[in-house]
């Protein structure tokens, strides 16, 4: 790109009309009035959705407003602003351009009024959705705070659905994914600081962090990732997920994204950073660990033992989801002896008439059912399950009958996608799935020694891995017995006496000593830890 740029100024002399308006600074306005007009009407050409608008404003004056049909508030401008009048000073003179943007300001109570030179801000702020005032007679233009851009309204995620808890979700409008933050942290040591990224995008970009909780050095680290993006426009949050992260070739997600506000209030009670962006519900939390992929909020909503016995489903699946075919493959291709005898029978005689090994049997079917998922999530909700759920009998019971795939390969198959289905993250469930097939080579080969040879260079990349300078695999490596509270098990909320070490040292206590429920205690203690009065 370096050396493009550099032929390209030898060769014209400039840069492209993209790249040149983030290095050329802005044209300013005139002081003609008409060459201004003349000015704006070239800049907004073949702009179909910019309106011009001429109204008069009382004392026979008029003005022109520009504006981007359906970002404005439309009453707003037909209501207020022909009663607005333009400030004059007593002696009949039109107003300096600060006292006209003042006094309008304040008729129309939108808030950002404010007077511009440059072709550039006024560009900026007009496709930002705020109205443009170009007042007869005056060489000063205003921009005026009315913007309404379409959103939809608060709604349950789609993606992270629970039985029990909150159902808030956040939308597109990044004020609006602001305000649902606030509202569970109406306190002054909640910060947002904004970011502005991409340059012909624009895209708002907020770092939301609780102040004394949060660590320093996370927080500045995010701060100088986030400042340090060159691109032209931001669409979805997983463009900033991709230059913010720090190993970009790993198979594990490094950023964790949700699109609840209250995961995003958790996490920030724990220490961690949440980037909120604007045109996406998704908000990405850092530093992400291995087993924050791994936990629902569900499990913190429910009863500490029934929220234990569902992660250790989710390990138990994660296992079988990563090493079931793989060691099916192993076992019935090189270390039959480890079979038992009845159950060697059985699937010998299943595979009797198969002409394809146990390793290309299992490729097969693998592939199918990523096809299958996949055409399920993209068909119309409609006919997306019920294509997937009947290709899956169909072609599976089929593929059996004409002796192509045996039945045994088929139910580990399924039972490894079921096991992949219940991991909440569908970013980290999706590492799984791509971990999964050098796993079956490597079992295809090797038989249980490649298993392990692919094991041992997991478990070194996780614990080689860091998010954001906290190492992927913490509390267990390196090892912190207080944080295996929220790891092996769910402790209950009384028992988590201290926030994470590694994010939420700054401020480390979360719950005081003497909050477990004592039933029959007296007094303001018993009281407070759930006993009767």
């Amino acid at each position: 790109m370096f050396v493009f740029r550099r032929w390209l100024r030898k060769r014209s002399g400039k840069l492209p009309a993209a790249m040149r308006d983030w290095t050329e600074p802005g044209t300013e306005f005139a002081q003609d009035p008409q060459a201004n007009l003349k000015l704006l009407e070239k800049t907004f050409e073949n702009c179909s959705d910019v309106v011009f608008q001429n109204v008069k404003l009382p004392g026979e004056r008029e003005a022109l407003l520009i504006y981007l049909d359906g970002m404005v508030d439309r009453q707003l401008l037909d209501q207020q602003m022909r009663l607005g009048a333009v400030a004059r000073d007593r002696g009949g003179a039109p107003a300096s351009p600060g006292k006209l943007a003042e006094e309008l300001d304040s008729r129309l109570g939108t808030g950002g009024t404010r007077t511009v030179n440059t072709l550039g801000e006024f560009a900026k702020g007009v496709m930002g959705g705020q109205v443009g005032v170009v007042l007869d007679g005056e060489p000063c233009i205003l921009i005026v705070g009315a913007g309404r851009p379409p959103s939809r309204s608060v709604e349950e995620p789609q993606a992270e659905t629970l039985i029990r808890g909150p159902r808030e979700g956040f939308i597109e409008q990044i004020q609006t994914n602001m305000a649902l933050l606030r509202k569970r942290f109406p306190t002054t040591r909640l910060k947002m600081e904004p970011f502005t990224v991409g340059e012909l995008s624009d895209t708002k970009v907020v770092v939301a962090y609780l102040e004394g909780i949060a660590t320093d050095s996370v927080v500045l680290e995010v701060r100088n990732r986030i400042a340090r993006i060159r691109i032209d426009g931001i669409v979805e949050s997983g463009y900033v997920e991709e230059f913010i992260e720090d190993l970009p070739f790993s198979p594990f997600p490094q950023v964790l994204n949700t699109e609840r506000p209250d995961v995003v209030a958790a996490h920030l009670l724990e220490g961690r950073v949440a980037i909120l962006i604007g045109g996406t519900p998704f908000a990405l939390l850092v530093p992400m660990t291995f087993w924050s992929g791994l936990q629902s909020a569900e499990d913190y909503y429910e009863r500490f033992p029934i929220g234990t016995f569902l992660r250790w489903i989710r390990f138990a699946h994660l296992l079988i989801a990563l090493f079931l075919p793989s060691v099916y493959v192993a076992i019935s291709t090189f270390h039959q002896e480890m079979i038992p005898t009845n159950l060697l029978m059985s699937i010998a005689g299943a595979r009797e008439a198969n002409p394809f090994p146990a390793l290309v049997e299992v490729l097969l079917m693998e592939i199918t059912f990523e096809a299958l998922r996949e055409a399920g999530v993209r068909l119309p909700k409609q006919v997306g399950a019920a294509v997937s759920i009947v290709g899956a009998l169909v072609i599976g019971q089929a593929a059996v009958q004409a002796g192509i795939i045996s039945a045994p390969m088929v139910i580990v198959v399924a039972v490894t996608g079921i096991a992949n289905f219940s991991i909440p993250r569908f970013n980290f469930a999706a590492s799984i799935r791509l971990l999964r097939f050098p796993m079956i080579l490597l079992a295809g080969t090797l038989g249980l020694f490649g298993i392990g040879i692919g094991l041992l260079g997991i478990l070194i990349h996780l614990c080689s891995l860091r998010s954001f300078g906290i190492p992927y695999f913490s509390p267990v490596a390196p090892l912190s017995f207080g944080g295996l509270k929220d790891v092996v098990i769910r402790s209950p909320h009384w028992a988590m006496k201290l926030r994470p070490r590694l994010t939420g040292y700054q401020d480390p206590v979360r719950v005081p000593e003497g909050q477990m429920p004592r039933p029959g205690a007296s007094g303001k203690q018993g009281n407070q830890g759930g006993g009767a009065p």
